[in-house]
C-alpha cells in the first residue's frame, strides 16, 4: 500500500509537470512572469505547488527565483518560505535535479511533528534555464495512509496486532483450561491410588468438553483394572485351594503307607521320601504362585496410604524371630523413628518378607543380618546386609530378574529341600518401582550381600 500510494503521488506530480511543460517552454523569461493563474489549474486540496526558476546564468551559483505557488503566497511571506525550503534541504535538491534532469522526493514532518509531508521535485528544462516544480502533499490525504509512519502506527497493522493478541489470549485460555483439567486428572489419579475416591471420578472432575471422551476412557480403565484385580485375587485363591486340597489328601494317604513299609525295605522307603519331597515342592510352588497373584492384585488396586515403615520393619523382623533362632542367626535393627512412606501396606510387607527371606537363606549359622532404616529429606532408605557368600559379580545385575535364583536348596528355617521359584526379588523390584522407588544390590567388602531400597517419603508425616 505504501508503494502504491507513493507511486500515485509521484505520477500525479509528473502529470502536472507534463501539463505545464508546453506553457513554460513558450514563456519569455525576460518579461515579468505571472504564472499563478496557470499553476492554479492544477491545484487541489491538500496539495501545495511551487514553481521555481533558475536562469542558465545562475546555474553555477545555484540561485533560484520563486515564480508562483498554489495556494498563493503573499510577497512578504516569500522570504520565510524560502528559508523553510532551505532548512528542509529542498533548495539544494533543486540544483541537483536541474543538473541531472532527474526527479527527487523528500519526506519530512512539520515542526510540530503532527503532519507528514512528501515533496516531489520535478525539473522541466526549457528556454533560458531550468524550471522546477515542487509538489508537496499531506500524505494522510491519500487513502488515509501515512507513508513515512512506522508500521506499528498504521491502522492495518494495529488491527492485525489486535487480532493476533485476541487469538493469543484465546489460545492461552484454552491451554490454561486444558492444563487445569490435566491437573485435576492428576489429582484424581493420586486419590484413586490412595483409595479415597469412588466411581466415575475423572468424568465428574472434568470441565473441558473436548476432554469428556478422555475422562470417560480413564474411568473405564479404572473400572477394568479393579475388575481384573478382583479376578486375579479370586483366581489365586481358587487355584491355591484346588491344588492344596488334593496335595493334603496325598500327604495324609502317605502316612499309613509309610507305617506299613518294613524298616528293611529301603527301596520302598526311598520312593516314599521322593514322593513326600515332590509334594513339598509342589506345595511351595502353589504358595509362591498364590503369593505372586495376590501381590499383582494388590499392586493394581491396593490404596497407597501413609505407612509407618519403622513399624512394618519391626513387625517383619518379629515374624522371622523363630526362624532366626533356629538357624542361630542374629539380627541387628538400626531404625529411625516415624519414617512414613505412601504405599500399600501389603505391598510393603511382601517386599520386606522377600528381602529378609533372601538374606536368611544365604546367611550361615552364627552370622549377623543388619537392617538399617534411614530417613532423608525426601526419601526413606532401607538397607539389609547379610554375611552370606554374596553373588557372582557376573550375575549380580540379574538378581532382580524373573525366575533368577541362586539361593540354597534348603527352605528357610527347615531341613526339607524346596524348589525356589525365582520370583522373590523380582516381586521386590516390581513393587518398589510401582511405589516410585528404586532397589539395588551390591556385594559387601569382606563377604555378604547388601540390598538397598529407596522409597519417596510421604508428604503427610
Amino acid at each position: 500500500m505504501r508503494e502504491l500510494v507513493t507511486r500515485a503521488i509521484q505520477d500525479r506530480s509528473g502529470l502536472i509537470a507534463d501539463a505545464l511543460r508546453p506553457a513554460l517552454k513558450e514563456t519569455d523569461t525576460t518579461m515579468p512572469l505571472a504564472l499563478n493563474h496557470e499553476l492554479a489549474k492544477y491545484g487541489s486540496d491538500g496539495t501545495v505547488l511551487k514553481l521555481m526558476f533558475q536562469p542558465a546564468a545562475a546555474r553555477e551559483s545555484g540561485r533560484f527565483y520563486f515564480v508562483a505557488s498554489v495556494p498563493t503566497i503573499r510577497g512578504d511571506a516569500v522570504a520565510a518560505e524560502l528559508d523553510e525550503l532551505g532548512q528542509r534541504g529542498i533548495l539544494q535538491r533543486l540544483s541537483e535535479a536541474c543538473r541531472w534532469d532527474a526527479t527527487d522526493e523528500i519526506r519530512y514532518r512539520q515542526a510540530d511533528g503532527t503532519v507528514e509531508l512528501l515533496t516531489s521535485i520535478i525539473p522541466i528544462v526549457a528556454r533560458g534555464g531550468c524550471w522546477v516544480l515542487t509538489s508537496t502533499h499531506v500524505t494522510s490525504d491519500f487513502l488515509n495512509t501515512s507513508i513515512g509512519r512506522p508500521y506499528w502506527e498504521t491502522r492495518e497493522i494495529r488491527m492485525a496486532a489486535a487480532i493476533y493478541l485476541f487469538v493469543a489470549v484465546l489460545a492461552f485460555l484454552v491451554a490454561l483450561s486444558i492444563r487445569l483439567s490435566l491437573r485435576r486428572f492428576r489429582t484424581v489419579a493420586n486419590e484413586i491410588t490412595q483409595g479415597r475416591i469412588g466411581d466415575d471420578a475423572f468424568s465428574r472432575r472434568n470441565v473441558v468438553p473436548e476432554l469428556s471422551s478422555v475422562a470417560g476412557d480413564f474411568d473405564k480403565l479404572v473400572h477394568d483394572l479393579r475388575r481384573v484385580s478382583r479376578q486375579i485375587r479370586q483366581s489365586a485363591e481358587d487355584n491355591a485351594h484346588s491344588f492344596k486340597t488334593p496335595l493334603a489328601a496325598i500327604q495324609s494317604a502317605l502316612q499309613p503307607v509309610r507305617r506299613a513299609i518294613p524298616e528293611t525295605d529301603s527301596r520302598a522307603r526311598r520312593a516314599i521320601e521322593i514322593v513326600d519331597s515332590s509334594l513339598s515342592r509342589l506345595l511351595a510352588l502353589v504358595n509362591a504362585a498364590q503369593r505372586y497373584d495376590i501381590s499383582t492384585a494388590e499392586m493394581l488396586e491396593a490404596p497407597r496410604v501413609p505407612t509407618d515403615v519403622t513399624h512394618v520393619v519391626g513387625e517383619a523382623v518379629r515374624h522371622f524371630r523363630e526362624i532366626l533362632a533356629s538357624r542361630d542367626i542374629r539380627m541387628i535393627r538400626r531404625l529411625d523413628d516415624g519414617v512414613v512412606v505412601r504405599a500399600g501396606r501389603g505391598m510393603l510387607e511382601l517386599v520386606l518378607q522377600n528381602v529378609l527371606e533372601n538374606a536368611i537363606s544365604f546367611s550361615p549359622p552364627g552370622s549377623t543380618i543388619v537392617v538399617t532404616l534411614t530417613a532423608n529429606d525426601a526419601t526413606a532408605e532401607l538397607q539389609i546386609d547379610d554375611e552370606g557368600p554374596g553373588i557372582d559379580p557376573a550375575k549380580i545385575d540379574h538378581i532382580f530378574e524373573r525366575y533368577f535364583s541362586s539361593r540354597p536348596s534348603n527352605a528357610v528355617g527347615g531341613d526339607e529341600p524346596v524348589e525356589h521359584s525365582g520370583l522373590g526379588l523380582w516381586i521386590v523390584r516390581r513393587n518398589v518401582e510401582a511405589l516410585g522407588g528404586q532397589v539395588s544390590a551390591t556385594n559387601r567388602i569382606g563377604g555378604g550381600l547388601s540390598i538397598v531400597i529407596v522409597l519417596p517419603r510421604s508428604s503427610h508425616h
